[in-house]
């Protein structure tokens, strides 16, 4: 672990490599697990704003979804994530021809008709942060449905961070990024 300015960084981020391996995975993260999206505060207003752009594309068990719980939940746990789909796949969660997960409010940015992407969690992912008073901590998060994953990103030498480069500058900023780089780069001249 490092300290980045007001973050505590795993250095998994540098060590471990990682790049999403749609083809194998099928997008399982979206479909998997216990859990809707982690999402921020600020991200439950941005949900209720870009519904009805994004309704067009989602199936209609997460439009039914949506409807009944909202475009966010507050868990058992007091934390904001997106709704699931009878506690399976995420609400916002489409599939393609080939049954690959695809995220509606992604399909709907990529279209033009929204100007954001997905919850920061989701492109930030195996990136998991934390929030706690003083600081962030910010983790790889290691899940077995993305071992082919981590064998593309070894295959391809692709280390987590810069996998996930747009979505830590999305979150952290540029400048935060810069010296994460800067680490990286002195933990590799050793």
């Amino acid at each position: 672990m490092f300290q980045l300015g007001k973050t505590i960084v795993s250095e998994d981020l540098i060590k471990k490599e990682f790049v999403c391996n749609l083809s194998a995975c099928k997008g399982a993260c979206c479909i998997d697990g216990d859990a809707g999206a982690p999402l921020e505060k600020e991200e439950t207003k941005i949900l209720e704003e870009i519904y009805p752009k994004v309704k067009p594309f989602l199936r209609k068990e997460g439009i039914a979804a949506i409807e009944k719980q909202g475009t966010w939940i507050t868990s058992d746990f007091d934390e904001l994530e997106t709704p699931l789909i009878d506690d399976a796949d995420c609400a916002y969660v489409i599939f393609d021809n080939k049954g690959t997960a695809l995220c509606a409010i992604e399909e709907a940015y990529n279209q033009g008709l929204i100007d954001w992407k997905k919850p920061v969690s989701c492109h930030l992912y195996p990136v998991r942060v934390k929030d706690y008073s003083e600081f962030a901590a910010v983790n790889y998060h290691k899940w077995e449905i993305c071992d082919d994953a981590c064998s593309l990103g070894k295959e391809l030498q692709v280390p987590v961070y810069k996998f996930v480069k747009q979505a830590l500058i999305r979150k952290f900023g540029q400048n935060w990024y810069d010296e994460l780089e800067n680490v990286a780069e002195s933990q590799i001249k050793r």
